[in-house]
């Protein structure tokens, strides 16, 4: 099975507002190992206590944050920023 990636509003939002060599090397991440792979999860690391559901994926200094559906054979990208913010902005 091959997985489809989708983006939520916010995932969305926050890519446009991005730097436009930051916003083209995390798309480029993203088509290159997520985007019809066969094992979404070879790529990036389960995250613990009440994020535990998602998976963060490491492109640089930026993250990636994902849930993985494994029902619908879907990546839903759920948010994207700086090491230093994204964790925080999950609580």
């Amino acid at each position: 099975m091959k997985y489809h990636v989708t983006y939520t509003d916010k995932a969305d939002k926050i890519l446009e507002k991005m730097d436009l060599q930051v916003q083209k090397r995390i798309y480029s991440w993203i088509n290159k190992n997520l985007e019809g792979c066969e094992d979404p999860r070879e790529h990036g690391k389960t995250l613990n206590g009440k994020l535990k559901d998602k998976w963060s994926y490491r492109v640089g200094n930026y993250r990636i944050i994902a849930k993985i559906q494994d029902d619908k054979v879907i990546i839903l990208i759920t948010d994207v920023g700086h090491r230093k913010e994204i964790y925080k902005r999950q609580h």
